[in-house]
């Protein structure tokens, strides 16, 4: 066979092929006249370009090119890809595609995993649905897409309370919101309208932390007045007010262990103490005195954070002495078994495992650490703050900031786990591994609050100090919506405490200038029907004390919860307009005229408080008719001259009023004739007069509950019962789950035991042998002859004995 010509290099033949043809450059000279140009020429007047010069440009390219118009698969690159593949696609070719329900049954059908070059946007929820019909099934991701959340908004901002509020919960439904405040009081609101429910009144400091029970009957709050007053969820009532700890209470929790009707909540205070608490679930009444571990090894030491279990079984808290301590509630009595000492500075957040008995502690050391109970042992992985993703851009002087978490969560399969750490970064990481996966960017001061989303794994929120709120796919790690808590005229509100109902569509936020924030999906138009500022004019009324701390109003000597319904007022103590007024629950069906209250007080504009008589007819908008100012004037008039007579320093009883009512009044300063009230500023400061606090003495001293209201009150339901079948439900996955954790623990415990015992019979037995051996080898062997023996067997015998000693002590 003739022999195959030889392969000559791809330059060369580009050379042989260009040339002839002159489609080389061609070169100018300095007349500008063009001239051919030889392989060579063009090669020395290049040499500046490498071999690879054009892959370094088509490196280059591409990532700009993804950045303008995103390709279909990520992080893959080909020069001969089409569609949203191609280098050279075009906004136009990458227009989002239409999607019809068959189309998208399809792909459930036989498809390859990847999605078509031309993908766009993800489809509809509506075309979803339809697919799923015409298959009979769908993913989770594709059924609620991510940028579902995008759609979420705030319904209303609505201020509640003059200070701080730093918990919000909802109740196990979802339809109701408890906020606590700095202001002393704990108050209920509608979750789907925004209404104020009711005030639960009785403490004398601030609101620490709350909880509600599993079978949402009760709900408790601890305060830094060192007491825990626990209410009916149905009427309101007091059920229990539990003085037990003699600092500030730090963490309230209840126990979801259901065994029998026996249950127990746990509280830990700055005193130093874990407190069990032992309820009844039929009569709802608690155990006058719990039964309190004292956990104070040095002077100063605090409890600072609390979980329990699943199941409920393992209570963990944390403390200032760096110390976990582990209580287990499966015996008689709750028993502590564990110290947990792995990190060195103060444990301020513990959060339990859904699922398995794992548990995820965050400290100010830098560090969060996993721990999983394994063989009756708590083991760790650790999760370095200081721990950089590749690629990282920080700022060299955040580099060398000591790192502490501020808040740890687990995402809702507990699958990954994301820390907030004080340099403003949240870190996400696979909680089976300790690897970090990505940071979340985006806040600018620290974030004390990480909440997971109810069912979807891969939804997280996120709020701070800067007044900023995130919800995040975590799995991604990408922003999926932002709020800013900005108000008018005071800059924004740091948000203290955030939380997701039981079904996902709603969240409530709370900030440091007293507002409640309720952001969901849908319409917000039953929102706009309630005004910005919502108060009972009883709020801030005085209250008496017993020798037990239960609580009346001082001036109807009634208690609390058997008040009539209350007048809504602004923070300034003026009543809303009729139509707010029958918001209240108790007068939806009331005439006009018992809608506004007599009395009020306003403040003027050199800051004194004043009485004035607030007209029975107002207008929608909250305006006083002319004839009412006149005649109100003149009343003024009239009661201060009585009120001159009878003596300045004395209490004057006025007579006459329209519904022959009596109210305490005192005496009048000389009025203005333009009285105004101060600007609504929101968060109250110290120096200015708080115009709802002045309200104690805005209702009438007869205006006391009749028999009628009372049994009218007895049999309302201020917050509705779970429903039977869910409850039964999640009782029984909480019973189960107790059993199982009850049951790891006590096999785990025997097996231990087991292994001891078996150690020590088998030390025991060789310590027997030797000495046996030694009586034959010495026959006068005994106790007195030890130390005539040898020192080397002296020596042996003595480590023998003293490991049979710590073997028996430690059984």
């Amino acid at each position: 066979p003739a022999p195959r010509p030889p392969v000559r290099p791809r330059a060369v033949v580009t050379r042989v092929r260009l040339v002839p043809l002159q489609l080389l450059p061609k070169r100018l000279d300095w007349e500008g006249n063009e001239h051919n140009r030889s392989y060579e020429e063009l090669v020395l007047s290049n040499k500046h370009v490498a071999p690879d010069h054009l892959l370094q440009i088509c490196q280059r390219i591409g990532p700009m090119l993804d950045k303008e118009i995103p390709p279909s698969i990520s992080r893959v690159t080909s020069l001969l890809g089409a569609g949203r593949q191609s280098l050279l696609r075009t906004a136009k070719d990458c227009r989002h595609t239409v999607w019809k329900g068959s189309a998208f049954a399809a792909l459930h059908r036989g498809r390859p995993p990847e999605m078509p070059v031309n993908y766009g946007s993800p489809p509809s929820l509506v075309e979803i649905h339809r697919g799923k019909q015409l298959t009979g099934c769908s993913t989770f991701s594709t059924a609620f897409p991510g940028t579902m959340y995008q759609h979420i908004k705030m319904h209303r901002r609505i201020l509640g309370h003059l200070s701080a509020v730093y918990c919000v919960a909802f109740d196990r439904t979802g339809h109701r919101i408890f906020t606590g405040s700095d202001d002393c009081l704990v108050k209920i609101w509608s979750t789907h309208n925004g209404r104020l429910l009711s005030t639960l009144r009785g403490h004398s400091a601030e609101i620490s932390d709350m909880a509600v029970n599993y079978e949402n009957t009760m709900i408790a709050a601890g305060s830094c007045d060192k007491i825990i007053r626990v209410w009916c969820l149905r009427t309101c009532a007091p059920v229990a007010v539990l003085q037990g700890h003699t600092g500030s209470i730090t963490s309230l929790q209840f126990s979801p262990m259901a065994k029998g009707s026996q249950r127990y909540m746990v509280s830990t205070g700055a005193d130093g103490t874990v407190c069990f608490w032992q309820w009844d679930l039929e009569t709802l009444k608690f155990s006058p005195r719990p039964l309190k571990f004292t956990e104070k090894p040095r002077p100063g030491v605090q409890m600072l954070c609390s979980s329990f279990s699943v199941g409920g079984m393992f209570l963990a808290t944390g403390s200032t002495d760096h110390v976990i301590r582990m209580y287990f509630l499966g015996f008689e009595a709750p028993e502590k078994i564990a110290e947990l000492e792995s990190h060195t500075v103060s444990i301020h957040v513990i959060k339990f495992y859904k699922n398995f008995l794992r548990f995820l502690s965050g400290s100010r050391d830098g560090t969060a650490r996993i721990w999983r109970f394994e063989q009756l042992e708590w083991r760790s992985i650790l999760l370095d703050m200081a721990t950089r993703v590749s690629g990282d851009l920080s700022l060299e002087e955040e580099r060398f900031m000591k790192p502490k978490v501020t808040m740890i969560a687990w995402n809702q399969n507990d699958s990954i786990v994301v820390t907030a750490v004080n340099d403003h970064v949240l870190k996400v990481w696979n909680s089976y591994t300790g690897q970090l996966l990505h940071n979340l960017l985006g806040h600018a001061d620290e974030v004390f609050v990480l909440e997971t989303h109810p069912f979807d794994s891969r939804i997280m929120l996120s709020a701070g100090h800067d007044g900023s709120i995130f919800i995040w796919d975590i799995t991604k790690g990408t922003k999926m919506k932002h709020y800013f808590n900005m108000i008018e005229g005071q800059g924004h509100g740091a948000v203290f405490d955030c939380k997701f109902s039981q079904d996902g569509q709603h969240f409530a936020c709370t900030d440091s200038h007293g507002h409640l924030l309720i952001f969901g999906f849908g319409c917000s138009k039953p929102y706009e029907k309630i005004p910005d500022q919502m108060f009972f004019h009883t709020d801030y009324r005085p209250l008496i004390r017993d020798s037990n701390n239960y609580v009346l109003d001082e001036q109807t000597q009634q208690a609390p919860h058997l008040m009539p319904p209350p007048f809504l007022v602004d923070v300034d103590g003026n009543p809303h307009p009729t139509k707010y007024q029958r918001l209240v629950p108790g007068r939806e069906n009331s005439a006009d005229e018992h809608l506004v209250p007599q009395l009020g007080y306003v403040a003027t504009s050199d800051g004194e408080v004043i009485e004035q008589i607030i007209s029975l007819q107002t207008n929608d908008n909250g305006e006083r008719s002319p004839e009412s100012s006149v005649l109100d004037g003149m009343i003024r008039q009239l009661q201060q001259q009585q009120d001159q007579r009878m003596g300045a320093d004395q209490d004057a009883l006025p007579s006459g009023l329209p519904t022959g009512e009596e109210t305490p009044r005192r005496g009048f300063r000389r009025l203005s004739l333009d009285i105004q009230s101060p600007p609504n500023i929101g968060l109250r400061r110290s120096g200015q007069v708080e115009g709802v606090r002045q309200m104690h003495q805005n209702a009438p001293r007869s205006q006391i509950a009749t028999e009628r209201d009372l049994q009218a009150w007895k049999r309302r339901v201020v917050v509705p019962e779970v429903p039977l079948g869910i409850f039964r439900k999640l009782e029984d996955f909480r019973i189960e789950k107790g059993e199982e954790e009850r049951n790891l623990y006590i096999i785990g415990r025997k097996r231990k035991t087991l292994q001891l015992t078996q150690k020590s019979d088998s030390v025991v037995l060789l310590s027997q042998s030797r000495q046996r051996t030694c009586r034959r080898k010495y026959p006068n062997y005994g106790r007195r002859n030890l130390g005539r023996l040898d020192l080397s067997s002296g020596n042996e015998s003595s480590s023998s004995m003293r490991h049979v000693s710590f073997v028996t002590l430690n059984y």
